[in-house]
């Protein structure tokens, strides 16, 4: 996998939000949704200089990422989609939504598209199983979802 750089400024900001911490260990989830929401994901080079900031072994920050679905390893798009696969919405459809996204993207599960425009990934339960299936798309939600109304859903971004 290639190295990516980190611009000098943003490996300072990665820094400055350890020191918001304090560099505590304790921290660390707190301190990787900052590192996320300023770079929009967390590759291994912010797990490093975070491992280092806090103290902690490269490891432990690697298990704590992969552990939360929240925290992503890859960029995501403009526009996250991801597809509840809980057991209300699975039994209600939610993996045919799912191809059908997967169809009209032309992306797998964990892809982005060329564009950067959409990501699509799978959540285990948005807690909103009345509405099964449901999707969400950034911070918006979509209940209800039949294969019939992604195309619709995606005209909308």
């Amino acid at each position: 996998m290639a190295k990516i750089k980190i611009p000098d400024n943003k490996v300072q900001e990665l820094k400055d939000i350890c020191k918001k911490f304090n560099n505590e260990p304790g921290e660390l989830i707190n301190v990787l949704h900052q590192a996320q929401n300023l770079l929009g994901y967390l590759p291994a080079e912010v797990q490093e200089i975070v491992a280092e900031e806090l103290n902690v072994s490269v490891a432990h920050v690697y298990g704590v990422v992969t552990f939360y679905s929240f925290f992503s390893m890859l960029p995501k798009g403009k526009h996250p989609i991801s597809i509840c696969m809980g057991t209300a919405c699975y039994v209600r459809g939610a993996e045919k939504v799912l191809d059908e996204f997967k169809r009209r993207l032309d992306i797998k599960v964990g892809e982005t598209t060329p564009d950067g425009k959409f990501s699509l990934s799978c959540l285990r339960c948005v807690g909103a199983c009345g509405l099964a299936p449901v999707i969400t798309i950034g911070e918006r939600v979509y209940g209800r979802v039949s294969p019939e109304d992604v195309k619709k859903i995606l005209d909308e971004y």
